[in-house]
């Protein structure tokens, strides 16, 4: 049961994730928010693994920041990324002969 609540806590920091952080419009709608579901879920079992008791508290900062973190990280290196393909993209297509003629 505490699986579910960790998986829906980082899905939570997902959405928080990507609705506050600039550059939604380059990624899909659920890209950030499964990431955080999963690496809240991963952490937690691995905790568990671990022998860090699933009633303590450590293990819900640990699991909750890790997904937090994952969720930033996902959203700001996707967005980045896609920013600098869109951009080339746009350069390619804007000048079709260009590529030929180099």
């Amino acid at each position: 049961m505490e699986l579910l609540f960790v998986a829906l806590g980082g899905a939570i920091l997902g959405l928080a994730a990507r609705y506050l952080l600039p550059r939604r419009h380059t990624h899909g709608v659920v890209l950030v928010p499964a990431v955080g579901t999963a690496v809240a879920a991963v952490v937690w079992v691995a905790l568990t693994w671990l022998g860090w008791a699933w009633d303590g508290g450590w293990i819900w900062v640990v699991s909750l920041a890790a997904s937090a973190l994952a969720s930033v990280a996902t959203s700001w290196f996707v967005g980045r990324a896609r920013e600098r393909a869109d951009a080339e993209l746009f350069e390619r297509l804007a000048r079709p002969g260009a590529a030929r003629r180099a």
